[in-house]
């Protein structure tokens, strides 16, 4: 969709605290969005189903964490708990509502397996709602983390199981220097031509990420052109994303992130984050997120989160450019600008 507005106009409205009217007034709101999907995950246990999408509905039903549910519709309702910027509700099953801040859009598309991998390895993505990886090649052997749809992960091998006549990709885990076994037909390999860089003919001078906090939005400026506005969800109260001036030095198509051993409490442990593009030395970010679908609040540990298809796009469209043979790249004095901003009214 071609944006028929200047970087002027953007940071005018945005800097008097009108970026919401705006994006609604011109319809960009929902620009961006994917059409409705059909199927969904409960992303936590006790997503409630209404019979009307508002929250104080009658409830007609409670879902459990990972189950699998068909969407059916979309409507308008309340906001979401602390979110002003999301009032969209899934219908599901043709039988009641659902807040989509919950439910994580899914598809179930199984895969034929390829037998050829490189030997640096090629990156795969998950492409059922989730799947349990196996420490073996083998339905029978203990189970590793599970992984979730749109999540990414480094293949390094194919295996044949003859006994159970089964395809397993061997994926290796960087940050944690283990391998664990996925379903072939569960993962997609992302070709080279997936990872090359977009826009490469625009200068790297010409290129600006801006972020506005206050309205939880992510912007991309080709000159004075805007080529991506999207929602986001910026670090919550105690690990704000920082304000500031950064560049995207340093990148990774599928990282684990965690902060086991260092926390006390709010652990998080999150295998296969696709599409990082970090902007500053400590580990914040702009990638894509599988464990909610609330943009539009301060929700994260202090990185900028994006839909996977958003952050794929900034993965790729920022500098410097990731061989498809490179798992993490790091170039200080490198990078895209990213500037971070709180606007105010």
């Amino acid at each position: 969709m071609e944006l028929r507005f200047s970087r002027r106009d953007f940071l005018k409205v945005s800097s008097a605290g009108l970026l919401g009217l705006f994006l609604a007034e011109l319809r960009l709101d929902r620009a961006f969005a994917a059409e409705t999907p059909k199927q969904g995950r409960m992303t936590l246990s006790g997503g409630e189903l209404f019979n009307e999408p508002f929250f104080n509905a009658k409830k007609i039903h409670t879902f459990g964490r990972d189950e699998i549910v068909e969407i059916t519709g979309e409507s308008e309702g309340d906001q979401g708990y602390g979110n002003p910027f999301n009032a969209i509700w899934y219908v599901i099953n043709n039988e009641g509502y659902i807040y989509s801040g919950a439910v994580q859009p899914v598809d179930t598309l199984h895969q034929k397996p390829v037998f050829d991998i490189p030997e640096a390895g090629v990156l795969g993505e998950i492409t059922v709602p989730f799947c349990d990886t196996r420490l073996d090649m083998s339905i029978l052997a203990g189970r590793g983390y599970r992984v979730y749809y749109s999540s990414t992960h480094w293949i390094t091998d194919v295996a044949v199981n003859r006994n159970e006549k089964s395809i397993w990709y061997k994926i290796y885990d960087r940050q944690i220097q283990e391998s664990f076994f996925v379903p072939a037909h569960e993962m997609r390999l992302i070709s080279p031509s997936e990872l090359s860089l977009l826009s490469p003919e625009v200068p790297e001078e010409n290129k600006y990420i801006y972020v506005d906090l206050a309205t939880q939005t992510v912007t991309a400026f080709e000159d004075e052109k805007p080529v991506l506005v999207t929602r986001c969800s910026s670090g919550a109260k105690g690990t704000r994303t920082p304000l500031g001036e950064f560049r995207t030095f340093h990148k990774g198509s599928s990282i684990h992130m965690t902060n086991q051993g260092d926390a006390v409490g709010h652990i998080y442990d999150l295998p296969g984050v696709p599409w990082v593009s970090f902007f500053t030395g400590n580990g914040v970010a702009l990638h894509g997120t599988y464990w909610h679908n609330d943009y539009g609040r301060p929700r994260s540990r202090g990185c900028v989160n994006l839909t996977p298809g958003d952050a794929k796009f900034i993965y790729r469209w920022t500098r410097p450019e990731v061989p498809p043979e490179t798992q993490y790249l790091y170039k200080p004095g490198e990078g895209t600008l990213v500037k971070v901003v709180l606007t105010t009214s």
